[in-house]
């Protein structure tokens, strides 16, 4: 279970590597995932939003008993 979010995480770094936020403003990572900028494409909004409920679903504890919902 606690890797079942890693794939996503992967994803969303390589998103966010390719959007204008890193590559024109040089903004890190973290930063870029923490703010609504028009740079970052809707894709990586998307995957940001999936990785949090991923991410959520680690600590809820009926998700545990049954199983992240897994990527």
């Amino acid at each position: 279970m606690a890797k079942s979010c890693k794939g996503l995480a992967m994803e969303l770094v390589k998103c966010l590597s390719e959007s204008d936020c890193v590559k024109v403003e040089k903004k890190s990572f973290r930063e870029c995932a923490k703010e609504k900028s028009p740079l970052i494409p809707s894709e990586c909004v998307g995957l940001r939003e999936t990785y949090f409920n991923c991410k959520r679903g680690q600590v809820d504890m009926r998700a545990r008993i049954r199983g992240n919902k897994g990527y």
